[in-house]
């Protein structure tokens, strides 16, 4: 008995510390400081959620913005299996891979000439990135622009609000949240 009590009590507040009170303030902290992002960062439009701003979404119609590549599977950016290709530089189906991207992209506008941003033919690490660079998204501004039947400098100055600059002016590179350029897009449309 001498040995069992002190191990159950350890058990129970040590269940109770991580087990309720942890998670609780975790928890309660997150929702307190940081309200958007603990809720999955949602974007609403007309009262319904239609992604989040965190993980990226699968856009195939030509008349908006595509992502990078997701490699999750059993489908694209399936925020539950949050995954790279984790296929070698020197595996064939890679090459295979970014080549069939940069063919959709060439077929989806034959009129494009620039040379295709890397990040539109390959995936990212996690396979659920929300963003594209800049210079991706400049790519794609006259498909965009042509299908919409818009001015390629009105696409240019939407996709120029929706670029979000380096965190803390310092760390990372420029990005364009897909998700929030194609719906500023559509809100545009609707006007």
């Amino acid at each position: 008995m001498k040995i069992i009590r002190p191990a159950l009590v350890s058990l129970i507040v040590f269940t109770i510390l991580t087990g309720i009170i942890y998670p609780l303030t975790v928890t309660g902290l997150a929702q307190l400081l940081f309200p958007a992002q603990a809720n999955g960062s949602i974007m609403v439009k007309n009262g319904n959620p239609v992604g989040s701003v965190l993980i990226g979404q699968p856009f195939d119609d030509p008349k908006y913005f595509w992502g990078r590549l997701s490699a999750t599977a059993p489908f694209p950016y399936n925020s539950a299996a949050s995954s790279g290709s984790n296929l070698a530089q020197t595996n064939p189906t890679l090459l295979d891979n970014a080549k069939g991207r940069i063919a959709d992209l060439k077929a989806a506008d034959p009129q494009a000439t620039a040379s295709v941003p890397a990040d539109l033919a390959t995936a990212s690490g996690s396979g659920l990135d929300p963003h594209i660079s800049p210079a991706a998204a400049a790519y794609q501004v006259q498909r965009v622009a042509r299908l919409r039947g818009m001015d390629a400098a009105k696409v240019s100055a939407l996709v120029a609000v929706n670029t979000e600059g380096r965190q803390f002016g310092i760390l990372g590179e420029p990005v364009v949240n897909v998700l929030k350029v194609n719906l500023a897009l559509d809100e545009l449309e609707q006007k």
